[in-house]
């Protein structure tokens, strides 16, 4: 197997989501793990703005967030920091998924477009939550 499929191989077959998107926030790489997480296909998602994923609440924010770091080339979500967010499937449910991301610099050193590599965390949320709950109520007492 020479490299360049190898390496498809592995962002196409990868557990986790990874996906791309240019400089306006446009789908244009899809795994399995991205299908898995979130329902779509990869014939849906492509071409398809990042609001599909993105929670109506939160859009704004994430907007304000993606067109900064564009413009500035400047993100706090670097070096594997992890951020961790509320996301939609398609179905509409709503989910916890923690990523990281990846600028993509033109030779001039401009974003040209981010990747992200997701894992759903829902379970870990919820689990998460039902403890800090069940601690407080025992604080209570």
């Amino acid at each position: 197997m020479d490299d360049e499929n190898f390496f498809q191989q592995i962002i196409a077959e990868a557990p986790d989501g990874i996906l791309y998107s240019d400089a306006k926030g446009i789908i244009t790489l899809w795994n399995k793990g991205c299908e898995r997480i979130f329902g779509f296909v990869a014939a849906e998602a492509l071409g398809q703005s990042l609001d599909i994923i993105i929670p109506g609440a939160l859009r704004q924010r994430h907007w304000q967030g993606y067109d900064e770091t564009i413009r500035t080339g400047r993100t706090r979500y670097g070096a594997g920091d992890l951020l961790a967010v509320p996301a939609l499937r398609k179905d509409g449910t709503r989910i916890s998924v923690e990523f990281s991301i990846i600028p993509f610099r033109d030779n001039a050193n401009i974003i040209i477009g981010m990747a992200a590599i997701m894992r759903d965390v829902t379970q870990h949320f919820e689990e998460r939550k039902a403890l800090r709950k069940a601690l407080a109520a025992a604080k209570a007492v």
